[in-house]
């Protein structure tokens, strides 16, 4: 649920083992806990107050350090509150420095960074210009990035930013990961419930509906794309937010006889990617406004399931063989992986990479992964 599980999901399918966790918030806790009931490891709290030398030998780094800070809604509203954004933002913006220390200190073999697709161009280009700067000049590390819509996976359009990087130089590009084709993609009935499954409180009131009509009319007449989003059984979703607890208006659903509703949590967790068919459901042990927020601000499983076997022939060139470990970022804290033992991957050329690719095996030895997840 929080971008950390969504991260370490991803990279288990390859042969991750996680061994440390960081997150912040104390609902986004409950649900990981829930979900990972196995762990040996206690989960870290604020990553700004971890020290890089207590957190355990890791070979990847997962992280999503806070997007709000750069995300076209999140800038919009700090400067209507006249506040600061970006690095500027001393709560969140400047963690992406917490993520490069731990890198520093460790030196892992490789990492894996997410964030919105607007990172890009906060600031105009200046803020990933920074960021570029640190993980190559500062650190030392080979990288490539590629913005990633889920809509391949998904029934939901859904923009991020994914950096990879390597210690070693090698010709790892995300430019020739295979991405199924958009016009394939699932539509929104494959997650839905039927009608009468859906519990009445998930129905917008007639007061709320009313005021989501008049608000997209004041806007439409002011030339503003503001407004709900209406959608159907097949239809691709816009972006899940964050704020979806408060009213649903970017995602609502057609009903038949009555007033559109909101996604159940459970339905949530099929358009992000946690439930899917031979796949246990995941637990859901918090309220529907956690929930909803969880699902918001976390990352699509399967995109990350993607990108992760694109990584891992060349995570497996670099373990040769031996203990692999992975460091995954989450709100404020980490979590390390480690890769178990198992078949060597062989390598795609560069000519046929971009081809669907054929399962993965589990990489060589403990993989492990250290998971971190934003603060809010």
């Amino acid at each position: 649920m929080p971008a950390s599980e969504a991260l370490r999901r991803g990279f288990e399918s390859i042969g991750g083992e996680c061994v440390f966790t960081c997150e912040r918030d104390r609902y986004s806790q409950q649900t990981y806990r829930a979900n990972f009931p196995g762990d040996q490891h206690e989960i870290a709290d604020d990553i700004r107050e971890v020290n890089a030398a207590e957190i355990p030998e890791h070979d990847l780094v997962l992280a999503g350090f806070p997007c709000q800070p750069f995300s076209i809604a999140g800038v919009s509203k700090k400067n209507a509150l006249n506040r600061p954004h970006g690095f500027a933002c001393k709560a969140q913006g400047t963690l992406f420095y917490d993520v490069a220390r731990v890198i520093a200190h460790h030196r892992p073999k490789a990492f894996l960074l997410e964030n919105v697709k607007n990172l890009v161009r906060h600031d105009k280009g200046r803020t990933f210009g920074v960021i570029q700067d640190v993980l190559t000049r500062e650190l030392g590390y080979q990288i490539s990035s590629k913005v990633i819509d889920a809509k391949s996976w998904v029934p939901q359009h859904r923009e991020r930013i994914f950096i990879a990087g390597f210690r070693d130089p090698n010709d790892f590009s995300l430019d020739d990961m295979y991405i199924p084709d958009v016009s394939g993609g699932p539509k929104l009935g494959t997650i839905l419930d039927k009608q009468s499954d859906v519990p009445d409180k998930y129905t917008l009131s007639d007061h709320l509906w009313g005021y989501l009509r008049k608000y997209a009319e004041k806007h439409r007449l002011k030339g503003n794309g503001f407004g709900y989003g209406l959608f159907g059984p097949d239809d691709v979703a816009r972006t899940l937010s964050a704020r979806y607890h408060k009213d649903g208006a970017e995602i609502l659903i057609r009903q038949h006889g009555k007033g559109p509703r909101r996604l159940t949590p459970r339905e949530c967790a099929r358009l992000m990617g946690f439930d899917a068919p031979g796949r246990a459901p995941m637990l859901i042990p918090v309220s529907d406004m956690q929930a909803y927020r969880q699902f918001g601000n976390s990352v699509v499983v399967p995109v990350v399931e993607a990108v992760a076997r694109h990584m891992a022939p060349y995570i497996s060139d670099m373990c040769g063989h031996a203990a692999v470990r992975q460091h995954t970022k989450s709100s404020a804290a980490p979590f390390d992986f480690r890769c178990r033992r198992g078949p060597h991957t062989t390598r795609q050329t560069r000519t046929d990479r971009a081809e669907e690719p054929a399962p993965v095996e589990p990489c060589p030895p403990p993989l492990a992964i250290a998971s971190r997840k934003r603060p809010r």
